[in-house]
This record gives C-alpha cells, sequence and structure tokens, in this order.
C-alpha cells in the first residue's frame, strides 16, 4: 500500500476518515475526498490505475508481465485465503446445484405439484380410481411427474446459479475490468479507509459464524456491481453472487458475468410456483452456508438521479429466509455508489423522454466497450453504511407489536400474516434507502449542476458559481452530507475539473463577454445531478413551496406571510404527494416540519412570529433573506418545482380519461399508451409556455404520480394473467369531472379539478401564464382532446382486429378489481391519511 505522510494525508478540516483510492496494483490513502493537485514535477507523483499498467504499444513486455502477474496469480492476485466462504474451486457448480435440488423447500414443492397435477388427471377421468391396478398407475403416474419436474427444475437450477470455477479465470476477469474500468474513471475507485476497516472486520465474525452480508447497493449503473465486484476482489473478501435480471444473459456476455459472480432470474415469475419455490431454495443455500449476496435494493436503475421507491423482490426471498427459521441470520451492508459522471446519461435521457428501452445485444456492449476507453469520467466514490444484523432488526419489529399473528413462519395466506410480512418488509427496504442516503457522496458534479438549475438567470459567472458551489458545499455538510473532492484541491480546480467532466454537451460558456458566463446546455440530463443532492433538502423545498401559496401572490412583505395550519396544511398534502418521490424520516410531520422552520429560521431564511406562550402563528420570508435577494429561498424552491409540475402535469392528464358524452365508462385504455399521452400533453404545454420546467414530462416521475393516484383510488389498473395483455387503467367514477350537457367539454369542477388546483397553488408562477384562468381554458381542452383520441383508437382497435387488448373486463377480472380496491381501501384506513414528511 502506498502512503502519503499522515500529517500531510489528512484534511484538518474535517474529521472524516481518509480515503483509499484503488489504483489497480496500489491502494493509495488520501484525505477525504482528496483530489491530487497538477504536479509541478514528476518528483512524488501519484498515478491513476490506467498509468499504473504498461501500453502493450509503448511497452510489450512489461505488458506481458503484469498480465502474467494477473494469471499466475502473484500477491493479493491470488485471491487466495479470502475471508468468507470458499470460492472459485472446480465443483463449486455442482455442489450448489446438489444443495440446492436435495433443499426439503423444493422437494417438498415438487410433490405438491405432482399431488395436485394427478388429482386434477384423476378428476378428468384420465387416471380412473375403479381400476384394478389404480394404485400402481397412480404411483407410477406420480413419479413419472415428479421425475419430470426435478428435471425442469435441474434445468433452472443451472441456468440460473453462478458458477465460480476458477481462479484463473477470475484473475484475468479482474484485470480486464479494471483496465475498461479505470480508463473511463481516470481517477479510479474511491472508498472510505474506515468503512473498509469494519467492513472487513465484520466480514471476519461473519465467516466464522458462517452468515452471509447481504449488500444491498444504491443502482444507477452497471458500473455499480462492477466496482463492487472488484472492491471484495482487491480487499480479500469473497465475492458476493450478484442478483441479475437475465435480460443480461446475451451470447458470450452471460457466460462471463455467470462465472464471476451473476445469477440470473427472471424479470417476471408470473404464476410459476416451481421457479419462485427454485429461487427461495437457492437464496436459503447462500444464506444456510454464508455466501456473500448482491442485490440492488431499486430493482432497476434510477434514471432521474435520485433513489428510487424499494423493490421488495429478492428481498423478500431473503425475509423469509429468517421469518421462517430457515436461515438463523444474515447481515445487511447498505452501500451507495456514486459518480462523477454516470457512464449511461445519454440513454436513459431518451427513455425519459419516450423512447422505448433499447434491449442488451453483443453488438452494442463491443462497439461501447471499445468508446470506453477514451472516455475521460472522472472517480467513482462508494461507500459502506455500518453493517446490521437482519434478525435483530426483525425481532425489533415484532417488539413492537401488542401480539405475534400465529402462523408467522408458514402462513403466508392468511391476511394478518401477509399483511405482516408486508409491513415488515417495507419498513425494511425505506431503513436501507435511508441508510444509502446516510453515507452517500456529493460529487462536484452534482453541486455544479445543482448549482445552474436553482439560478433564476440564464447563465452565472465562474466567480458566483464559485461562491454558490462553496455555498451549497457548505449546506450539504450542515445537512449532515458528505462533499468529495475538497481535500487539498482549491474550489477553482474542483469546480473547472466538474465543468470538464460534464463537457459542453450539459453546461455551456460564453467567452465573448465581461466574464466568462456558464449556462445549462441540456437541463433535462443536468437534472440527473441536481436530484443526486434533493434528498438533503426535500423538508425545506417543501416548506418553501407551501410558503410559495402566499409568496407567489406579491405585495408588500406581511401579504406574503402564512399561517402556521395553512403552512401545514399544505406541507401534509405535498408530502402525501411524493411519498412515493422521496424518502422521509419515520419521526412524523409535527417533528420534522418543527426541525425545518426552526434551521430555516437559525439560517436566517425564515421569520418565525409565536405568540406569547412560545407557539408559532406565522411564517414569513426574514429581512435577510429579502436583502439577499431571496436566493437561498429559492434554490429550495428551484429544486422541488420541477416535481411539482410533473404532478400536475399528471393530475391534468387525468382529467382527459373523463368518458366522451353518450359512453358508459365501461372501457378501459392501455396504460402505456395514457402514459404516452401525458407525456405529450406535457411537451405541448412546455412549447406553449404554460409548463415551466421540461423535466416535468420525466416518463419516471410521470409514472410515479400515475402509482400514487393508483394507490388513492383516482384511478384503477387491472393486469391480466395472460402476459400478452398489457396494463389497462380507468379513471374512477367519482373523481370524473362532469361535462356539458351541450358541447361535451370538459367543466373545471368537481374532487379532480379541485386536488389539480391544489397542486398548482405551489407551482412557479411563470410569465405566461396565470395558474386559474389558463387551466381552465386552454390547457383543459387539449387534455380534453388528447384523452378522447385515445378513447376513439381504444374502440376503433378493438372493433377492426388490430389490437387483441380487450376493452372490458371479464368476470374474473371485474372479481379481482373488487378484491383489490378493497384491500386498498383497508390499508389505508390501517396508515390513516397521515403525510409522511
Amino acid at each position: 500500500m502506498a502512503r502519503r505522510n499522515m500529517d500531510d494525508a489528512i484534511d484538518s478540516s474535517t474529521n472524516s476518515a481518509p480515503d483509499l483510492q484503488i489504483l489497480g496494483d496500489e491502494v493509495t490513502l488520501q484525505p477525504s475526498g482528496y483530489v491530487e493537485p497538477p504536479a509541478k514535477d514528476a518528483e512524488g507523483k501519484e498515478e491513476a490505475l490506467m498509468d499504473k499498467f504498461a501500453s502493450f504499444r509503448a511497452e510489450p513486455l512489461q505488458f506481458l508481465r503484469e498480465v502474467s502477474l494477473y494469471v499466475s496469480g502473484q500477491g493479493w492476485r491470488a485471491y487466495d485465503n479470502v475471508i468468507g466462504q470458499p470460492v472459485f474451486y472446480p465443483g463449486y457448480s455442482e455442489n450448489m446445484k446438489s444443495m440446492v435440488l436435495s433443499a426439503p423447500l423444493l422437494r417438498q414443492r415438487i410433490t405438491e405439484l405432482a399431488e395436485r397435477r394427478v388429482a386434477i388427471e384423476e378428476k378428468e377421468g384420465s387416471l380412473s380410481r375403479d381400476s384394478k391396478d389404480y394404485v400402481s398407475k397412480r404411483t407410477q403416474r406420480l413419479n413419472a411427474i415428479e421425475g419430470g419436474l426435478q428435471e425442469l427444475a435441474e434445468k433452472m437450477t443451472d441456468d440460473m446459479i453462478c458458477k465460480l470455477e476458477s481462479k484463473a479465470f477470475i484473475r484475468g476477469a479482474y484485470y480486464l475490468v479494471t483496465q475498461l474500468l479505470t480508463r473511463a474513471y481516470h481517477q479510479g475507485i474511491h472508498v472510505s479507509s474506515e468503512e473498509v476497516l469494519r467492513l472487513r472486520k465484520v466480514a471476519e465474525v461473519a465467516a466464522q459464524k458462517k452468515q452471509s452480508i447481504v449488500f444491498l447497493p444504491s443502482h444507477r449503473s452497471h458500473v455499480d456491481y462492477v466496482s463492487l465486484q472488484l472492491i471484495c476482489y482487491r480487499l480479500g473478501l469473497t465475492l458476493p453472487i450478484v442478483v441479475a435480471g437475465d435480460n443480461l444473459n446475451i451470447p458470450v456476455l452471460g457466460s462471463f458475468l455467470q462465472h464471476a459472480g451473476a445469477m440470473w432470474i427472471r424479470r417476471s415469475f408470473g404464476d410459476d410456483v416451481l421457479y419462485t419455490t427454485l429461487v427461495q431454495s437457492y437464496i436459503d443455500t447462500l444464506l444456510q452456508e454464508g455466501y456473500n449476496v448482491e442485490c440492488f435494493i431499486e430493482g432497476g436503475r434510477s434514471r432521474t438521479g435520485k433513489l428510487l421507491p424499494p423493490k421488495f423482490g429478492i428481498l423478500s426471498f431473503v425475509l423469509d429466509s429468517i421469518l421462517s427459521g430457515r436461515v438463523e441470520d444474515a447481515i445487511i451492508c447498505p452501500v451507495s455508489t456514486q459518480y462523477d459522471k454516470v457512464i449511461e446519461t445519454e440513454g436513459y435521457v431518451t427513455e425519459l423522454l419516450g423512447m422505448p428501452k433499447k434491449k442488451e445485444n453483443l453488438a452494442d456492449f463491443l462497439t461501447g466497450g471499445s468508446s470506453v476507453l477514451s472516455l475521460r469520467l472522472g472517480r467513482v466514490d462508494v461507500r459502506f453504511h455500518e453493517p446490521w444484523s437482519l434478525r435483530k432488526f426483525v425481532d425489533e419489529q415484532l417488539s413492537k407489536l401488542p401480539s405475534v399473528p400465529t402462523g408467522l413462519k408458514t402462513e403466508h395466506h392468511r391476511p394478518e400474516v401477509r399483511a405482516l410480512r408486508e409491513k415488515i418488509l417495507r419498513t425494511l427496504g425505506y431503513k436501507v434507502l435511508g441508510n444509502i442516503n446516510d453515507v452517500s457522496v456529493v460529487m462536484p458534479t452534482a453541486l455544479i449542476g445543482t448549482v445552474l438549475l436553482t439560478l433564476r438567470g440564464r447563465g452565472v459567472g465562474k466567480q458566483e458559481l464559485t461562491r454558490r458551489v462553496s455555498w451549497l458545499t457548505e449546506r450539504v455538510q450542515a445537512k449532515g452530507g458528505r462533499v468529495a473532492h475538497f481535500g487539498n484541491a482549491p474550489l477553482s480546480e474542483i469546480i473547472d475539473r466538474g465543468l470538464e467532466v460534464l463537457g459542453k454537451d450539459l453546461v455551456g460558456v460564453v467567452e465573448a463577454l465581461a466574464e466568462p458566463t456558464y449556462f445549462a446546455v441540456d437541463r433535462f440530463q443536468l437534472s440527473f445531478y441536481r436530484n443526486m443532492t434533493i434528498h438533503l433538502f426535500i423538508y425545506e423545498a417543501l416548506v418553501s413551496a407551501a410558503m410559495y401559496t402566499k409568496v407567489k401572490q406579491g405585495g408588500a412583505p406581511h401579504m406574503q406571510d402564512i399561517g402556521f395550519e395553512e403552512l401545514k396544511e399544505q406541507v401534509s398534502f405535498l408530502s402525501s404527494l411524493f411519498r412515493g418521490e422521496f424518502i422521509f424520516s419515520s419521526e412524523g410531520l409535527e417533528v420534522n416540519l418543527d426541525k425545518t422552520l426552526h434551521g430555516l429560521e437559525k439560517d436566517n431564511v425564515v421569520r418565525l412570529d409565536r405568540d406569547s406562550s412560545g407557539k408559532i402563528i406565522t411564517i414569513g420570508l426574514s429581512d435577510e433573506e429579502r436583502k439577499a435577494g431571496r436566493e437561498n429561498y429559492d434554490f429550495y424552491c428551484f429544486l422541488i418545482w420541477p416535481f411539482i409540475e410533473a404532478a400536475w402535469l399528471a393530475a391534468v392528464s387525468l382529467m382527459g380519461l373523463t368518458p366522451p358524452l353518450g359512453q358508459n365508462g365501461e372501457v378501459w385504455i392501455e396504460q402505456n399508451k395514457v402514459h404516452n399521452s401525458a407525456q405529450l400533453l406535457g411537451k405541448t404545454l412546455y412549447h406553449q409556455g404554460d409548463l415551466s420546467y421540461f423535466e416535468a414530462v420525466n416518463k419516471e416521475t410521470l409514472k410515479n404520480s400515475y402509482l400514487r393516484f393508483e394507490q388513492d383510488q383516482l384511478l384503477h389498473v387491472v393486469k391480466s394473467k395472460d402476459p400478452k395483455i398489457p396494463p389497462r387503467l380507468q379513471l374512477d367514477a367519482s373523481w370524473r369531472p362532469s361535462r356539458d350537457s351541450q358541447t361535451g367539454a370538459l367543466l373545471a369542477e368537481g374532487k379532480l379539478w379541485d386536488f389539480t388546483e391544489k397542486v398548482a397553488k405551489s407551482r412557479r408562477e411563470g410569465k405566461n401564464r396565470r395558474d386559474g384562468a389558463t387551466v381552465s381554458s386552454r390547457v383543459l381542452r387539449l387534455t380534453d382532446e388528447l384523452g378522447q383520441k385515445l378513447f376513439e383508437e381504444t374502440i376503433e382497435a378493438e372493433r377492426s382486429g388490430k389490437s387483441k387488448v380487450p376493452t372490458r373486463l371479464n368476470n374474473e377480472e371485474k372479481e379481482a378489481l373488487g378484491r383489490s380496491v378493497e384491500e386498498a381501501r383497508r390499508k389505508r384506513k390501517q396508515m390513516g391519511v397521515r403525510p409522511h414528511l
């Protein structure tokens, strides 16, 4: 390990532990967030990983020597004596298959399925009970079915499990992947020395107890799992088994990844009971044997830059292993992976603007891999939260209950058991997301992107940009966040480096002015980096947006004040509106609102007027904030406004789902077509000046709004058992606005209109519009026209036979919908209509 002088290495301005920069053959100790300044001479210069490896063209002999060190396994490269369970040995795959296929849970399921099939054949008459040799025929048939299911299970197991067979392979793979990764991210991978040392100690104890570490990283890029594997390899930890979707199991690449640690699972299990049990048996086996596991708490990659709501697929299998008692304990380790620049952001933008996701293929991978070699994307920062016991977490959750329902281990079909499991799972998911946010590092590109997208003007000079980045850095640290790259390098160098990484396609500069002026070129893509900071300021942003309902009205300062109860009511509404977008503290509205208001008062952003007992009566902007041009208050508003715009757009688009005059309201429309129509409406409104932010047409944010509307029963979504029939939706009858009986035009009245108006109260007031008048005329007409087009196309497609998607529900779907509505009402009654702030 190359070390700098400790007195020089540790930044005196911070108590953070030093970082480790993983540079291939070296692990360099650096102060927290260190950025190497330009060297004045070659003496003592620290080089990045790509400089440590020799070039075949320049130094062929040295290049071949380095490759041989990896293949033969010299020193740490050997990957011998790892901390954890043994991997990469001949016969590993067969041993794993044998353990999975002999799992009691799987064998019991195969027997049950065989018995169920024989019972069906008996009922159909193909296996007669009146036959003389009925018993022997039944036994033969049962054995035949079990044998067939066993063969199928063996095939699925072989396709699923990872195959850690060869150390020579993993050594070569490490060398190859490190070369590729650090040519793209030319400043390497950074981790916290304190966190890594703690992780190693936890891994040592877990290995002694034969317990697994379940790594739960954030997911913004395919680089996420690569970087974590490289870290574990370099630090001598057993590589985790990475749960991966089989969409990546493409020729050549799929086999490579499977031998490097990937296990393949279907994107959807459907009603395949055998496959579901097989996955559970594999997870059980891994946890029982103490193998480390890695799965992404968000499911897919975040296209927006912020954490997505938790997906509970694989996590539910892990939790079931613990609740059932089949596994004693497992160690949970939340992981944050942050980037100067995410390699896939351009592709994300096209997807979010409505282009279908491109299917993975080898040709794109190879051409993309070659282009990666020429990129300079900065560095990757990986942070590990303090690991914790899943068993202890479950016990704590159960201890809070007045009584634990019987049958918690096995009787999943019972409503009270299922409800409790869902509650524990949901609490677990959001705890992990909170942990990830707690250890996340804010990169300089995120700081620059946030500043540029929270300005009132078109651009900003370098001096003002530096001042705002400095202010934002202080705010991030004051909120308990971590900021990267502020060790020894001057702030101006950090900003220059961030601008270089972002590139001229995202941030432009006008030179021929009194001073160089920087401006956002691609606001949509730049919003990805802004969203990396919003979780730190979400409370202040919601309070500021609630205050804006009065501030936007203008007038004398006292006329812009808002009463406490009015503020609280709007904050409650907004926090509930964004419950699927952001992660809120579990302390509740009263505590979080009180903390936020006092924090804003301390920062001289707001003024709190109190009565004689000290109770807050009114809230207004402070004199200091007004003298400062409202820049701090505006910053918080600018953070949340794009999301408010998206929620307003989604609510307005719902009004177009009101059936035209003369229809009975039984038509169901494809969900994806409704989303596309809402996005088209948003693009139109943006270009006509009725929408302030193009980011509001972000497809993921619109989908989140629609999911929230579904949960609150504004609309209903039906998913067919037939995978060829896409989800369909319909606006709830009680939320449909009225139509003019003569013209058929939508009327600006009713529950949905009131809901839309409530969202609009916190929208940014633009120069070219006034909320009420605009919405009730042009905007309402546009959404109605698009909605009627949806109805016409849906009915015509079914009538002409061009579409096989039914516009009406069958009896089975109606019954399922009724149960779903009742279940949603039950959950809402249990939860109450509590705010989420």
